[in-house]
């Protein structure tokens, strides 16, 4: 269900941006932060604007209670919009009087989970996932698009796709195959089993696993360890990194060349170099 007038937009996703750091925190505790559409295009906007914004310079995406997001609201999305659940105008995937009219279901997609994916590879500030809670479904996708992943204890991740008879979205099968290889990406795909943090940490989906409490703490930490950073240093290597398995050696090295051009006119860049000449600690302005 979408927004109530009781309970605004700004309130079920949060925002505040504190020294540099832009803070997403998904706000639907009692439904475990399942995104609704309106929720989504929020976070998309709010990710668009860390892009553009130069006093943003990090980003951090997290949730209350004890969900981090459990995957699409599937009543959620205004009827017959772009982002609500694949072939429903108004109607839920398989409800009695349901019309699904051909390529409404890879529209929706194209347009809803994918935007949202994409919204996050593409945002030119690192972002941080502080999964507090269980991700999964679209969810989980939304922590392992981040560029670095902390997970408290108890967080689990599910692929919950086949339980329902679906085929991934959000960018499943793109992504779990660059992270932990093919074989398994399809273990956790086909079965469906919660991963508990700890041996998502094993496999390689986050970064480090840290006690309940300590989550925001060691996030905050992270985030202004990336604001006090060259950013356009850091969007150009998040760029790099996110298309190096895309293409062949020779594409990777023009990129790498590119970007390097690039960087070298950015005033972050001639601090460094004359910072280690200098031999002080640079102030990187983000600049």
């Amino acid at each position: 269900m979408s927004a109530s007038p009781e309970k605004s937009l700004e309130s079920l996703v949060l925002h505040t941006t504190d020294n540099g750091v832009s803070w997403i925190t998904l706000n639907r505790p009692e439904a475990m932060n399942a995104v609704t559409w309106d929720q989504r295009e929020r976070v998309i906007g709010l990710l668009e604007e860390a892009s553009a914004d130069p006093s943003v310079r990090a980003v951090v995406i997290t949730g209350t209670g004890r969900g981090f997001c459990a995957g699409a609201d599937l009543r959620g999305g205004p009827p017959g919009k772009a982002g609500a659940s694949p072939g429903k105008a108004g109607a839920s995937p398989g409800e009695a009087g349901a019309e699904r009219i051909a390529g409404d279901v890879a529209r929706t997609i194209r347009r809803g989970a994918q935007r949202l994916i994409a919204a996050v590879l593409d945002c030119e500030k690192p972002v941080i996932a502080a999964v507090n809670g269980t991700a999964a479904g679209i969810g989980a996708h939304l922590a392992l698009a981040c560029d670095l992943v902390l997970a408290a204890e108890g967080a689990k991740f599910i692929e919950v796709f086949a339980r329902r008879g679906l085929v991934p979205d959000g960018g499943g099968a793109y992504l779990l195959p660059r992270l932990v290889g093919p074989q398994r990406a399809k273990e956790l795909m086909f079965f469906g089993d919660a991963l508990p943090a700890a041996e998502a940490a094993r496999l390689g989906l986050v970064n480090r696993v840290v006690m309940d409490g300590e989550l925001e703490e060691t996030a905050r930490e992270w985030a202004g360890r990336l604001a006090a950073g060259p950013t356009r240093a850091l969007a150009l290597t998040k760029q790099l990194v996110n298309t190096s398995l895309d293409g062949d050696r020779a594409a990777a090295f023009a990129a790498e060349a590119a970007a390097q051009e690039v960087n070298m006119t950015t005033a972050d860049a001639n601090e460094g170099v004359a910072s280690f000449v200098e031999r002080r600690t640079p102030r990187y302005r983000g600049r």
